[in-house]
């Protein structure tokens, strides 16, 4: 196994295509739509060691509200 940067950003770039941590999904949703759908993520068990996170909520222009959920490995 080589260990030159561009042979580490190969294998990295791969991983992530594995790992959804990475991707973030974006929803955009009115306010009691966004409340029932983040009540919904915070109250999921770790599936598979990995857990979903809400981050980035804020209210846009037109009242709806924006959020990002991440998966992150679950401690152990």
């Amino acid at each position: 196994m080589s260990k030159l940067p561009s042979d580490l950003a190969k294998r990295m770039s791969s991983r992530r295509e594995l790992d959804d941590s990475f991707s973030p999904k974006t929803f955009r949703l009115p306010l009691e739509a966004a409340r029932h759908k983040v009540r919904e993520i915070i109250n999921r068990h770790p599936q598979n060691n990995y857990m979903d996170f809400v981050e980035r909520w804020h209210q846009l222009p037109d009242g709806q509200i924006e959020f990002s959920v991440r998966r992150l490995r679950a401690v152990e």
